[in-house]
C-alpha cells in the first residue's frame, strides 16, 4: 500500500498530478519502479505538439480533450490550432465521412463507443446534416480565432471558447451560427462581457479572416486532409497524426514511456488523489 509523505502537499500541482499518475500506473498496471523513473526522466524533455481542429468535428473534440487531459503527464507544450476543416476538405480533395452512407452509420456507434471510453458528453444533433454541412463552423472557428488574436493562442481563454462551443453543438444540439450562441459560449468560458461585443466585431474582421485562411492552408501544407490533425515536433523531427485513435502511437513517438492511460486507470488516478486530497487539506 503506497502511503504520501507530508511534504508532497507542498508540491505544485502539476509535480504532485505527475507522481499521483505514476503511483496509480504501478498499482493498476504493475509497471515498475525502473518503468518510472525512465518516465521521468523523459519528463524533462518538453514536446511541442500542434493539435489542428475545428468544432464542427466530433472527432476533433475528443482528440482535443485527450490531448488537454495529458499535456502535464506527457510534458507536452500543447499548441491549439483553430482552422477550417471546410478549407482543409476543399484544399485536399477529401470528401467528408457524413457524406458516404455506412461511414455515416458506423460514425454514430463510434463515436458513442469512443464519448464513454473517454468520459466526454458527445452526443449527435438531431439533424446532423444541418448541423454540419448546411450550417457548418466558419462563423463559430473565425470567433475562436479572433479570442486566441485578443487573448493569445497559448492561453487558457482558447482552450475554454472551445470547449463551450463543443458542448453547445455536440452536447446540447444548439446553433453555434449566432452571435448570441458564440456570445453565451464566451460568457460561460469566463471572459468578460464587456469584451464579448469586440470579439464579435473583431471576427467579422478582414484580418481574422486572412488569420483562420493562413492557420488552414498551413495544416494543408502538413498534409491534412481532415480534422483532429495533430503534428508532434521532437528533437527536430516532425510527426503527422491524423484523427482521435493514435494516441498510443503518437505517445511511443514522443517518448518511450507508458503510453496513453485508459479511462480505468484514468478513473483510479482521480479517486486517488480525491482521497489523498481529503487527507491533506
Amino acid at each position: 500500500m503506497y502511503t504520501l509523505q507530508a511534504s508532497t502537499c507542498y508540491l505544485h500541482t502539476m509535480e504532485r498530478s505527475v507522481l499521483y499518475f505514476i503511483i496509480a500506473l504501478e498499482i493498476s498496471q504493475g509497471i515498475t519502479r525502473q518503468q518510472t523513473t525512465a518516465f521521468q526522466t523523459i519528463m524533462a524533455s518538453r514536446k511541442v505538439i500542434e493539435l489542428f481542429y475545428d468544432v464542427v468535428s466530433p472527432y476533433s473534440w475528443l482528440g482535443f480533450e485527450v490531448l488537454c487531459r495529458y499535456r502535464n503527464v506527457w510534458n507536452i507544450d500543447l499548441k491549439l490550432r483553430p482552422a477550417f476543416l471546410g478549407g482543409v476538405m476543399k484544399g485536399s480533395g477529401n470528401k467528408p465521412p457524413g457524406l458516404i452512407p455506412n461511414k455515416f452509420l458506423y460514425m454514430g456507434t463510434d463515436l458513442s463507443r469512443l464519448a464513454e471510453y473517454f468520459a466526454v458528453p458527445l452526443s449527435f444533433p438531431n439533424d446532423p446534416d444541418e448541423t454540419m454541412f448546411r450550417k457548418g463552423s466558419l462563423a463559430a472557428m473565425r470567433f475562436i480565432t479572433a479570442v486566441g488574436e485578443r487573448y493569445g493562442a497559448d492561453e487558457p481563454s482558447v482552450e475554454r471558447v472551445s470547449r463551450e462551443i463543443w458542448m453547445r453543438v455536440w452536447c446540447r444540439d444548439e446553433d453555434i451560427t449566432l452571435p448570441a450562441s458564440l456570445s453565451e459560449a464566451t460568457l460561460k468560458a469566463g471572459l468578460p462581457a464587456r469584451e464579448v461585443e469586440e470579439l464579435l466585431q473583431l471576427a467579422a474582421s478582414e484580418k481574422i479572416k486572412d488569420k483562420l485562411k493562413s492557420v488552414t492552408q498551413e495544416a494543408l501544407d502538413y498534409g491534412a486532409f481532415g480534422f483532429p490533425l495533430i503534428v508532434c515536433h521532437v528533437d527536430g523531427k516532425r510527426e503527422m497524426f491524423f484523427g482521435s485513435d493514435r494516441f498510443e502511437l503518437m505517445a511511443h513517438c514522443i517518448g518511450d514511456y507508458p503510453g496513453i492511460i485508459t479511462q480505468f486507470v484514468y478513473r483510479h488516478i482521480v479517486t486517488f488523489i480525491r482521497g489523498q486530497s481529503s487527507e491533506h487539506p
